[in-house]
């Protein structure tokens, strides 16, 4: 009764050289390469030889095992002389092969992973869908842009900053009623009314405090929103005015 033999299917001769190392537990910088050239022969001479193709990958490395183990078997012409080893080549093979495959193995991983993971389509409300601005506030700002707003801004707070007196600020404080951006917005509309435009710096630097100047931006800032006024630089690098949109 004959015994059948059921070899390991391989996918090309680094995969098995790398099988015959693991295996034997071989140190893979330093193989030895008698050993491991007979296994890789015995294994060779029982595949099937039907597929030429996949047969000559697996021989042609039988060919440079072979070559390696006789540069080896040979005896070296002088001492002083550091050759290069002739496993050197192989070795850096196996070892970027050793990469891939493992790396390959992790995205295998990753793909069993993900099939596990589920994920809600989204169902955002009706409302929320249809939902629009009623003032699109890129046509109310037009050419201009709410970063050159802000650095009037800024610079307006600066100059707050630097009036203050570092010394008689420390006297004590006053206390003010609070203010509000809805007063503010209607102190605005009233302002306006009636007059070609007013400069957005001018009207920064003509409020009392740092609070009114905040409160002010603020204030410029939901006018435009709602549709009430309206900004326009007229030359680039100029003034920015504010004009009125109510009758």
């Amino acid at each position: 009764m004959s015994i059948e033999v059921k070899l390991n299917v391989f996918e090309g001769p680094l995969d098995l050289l790398l099988h015959l190392i693991e295996k034997n537990k071989f140190n893979i910088f330093d193989i030895p390469i008698v050993d491991i050239t007979e296994q890789y022969l015995d294994y060779v001479n029982q595949m099937d030889d039907s597929d030429l193709d996949l047969m000559s990958e697996f021989l042609v490395m039988a060919g440079t095992l072979i070559s390696i183990k006789a540069k080896m078997l040979l005896p070296k012409e002088e001492e002083s002389v550091e050759e290069e080893d002739p496993r050197s080549e192989l070795v850096r093979r196996l070892l970027e092969y050793k990469m891939y495959k493992y790396a390959s193995y992790e995205l295998k991983d990753m793909e069993l992973d993900a099939e596990k993971s589920y994920y809600k389509q989204a169902t955002l409300p009706r409302e929320v869908l249809e939902y629009k601005e009623e003032i699109d506030p890129a046509e109310v700002v037009g050419d201009l842009t709410l970063a050159k707003l802000n650095e009037i801004f800024n610079q307006v707070i600066k100059r707050t900053v630097d009036r203050v007196d570092p010394i008689r600020s420390k006297f004590g404080t006053i206390e003010k009623d609070e203010v509000r951006v809805e007063d503010k917005m209607e102190e605005i509309r009233t302002g306006i009314k009636g007059l070609r435009g007013i400069n957005f710096r001018t009207l920064l630097e003509t409020q009392a405090s740092k609070m009114n100047v905040i409160v002010t931006f603020l204030a410029v800032l939901e006018l435009m929103k709602v549709g009430s006024i309206v900004i326009r630089q007229e030359d680039l690098f100029g003034e920015i005015m504010i004009d009125s949109l109510e009758m």
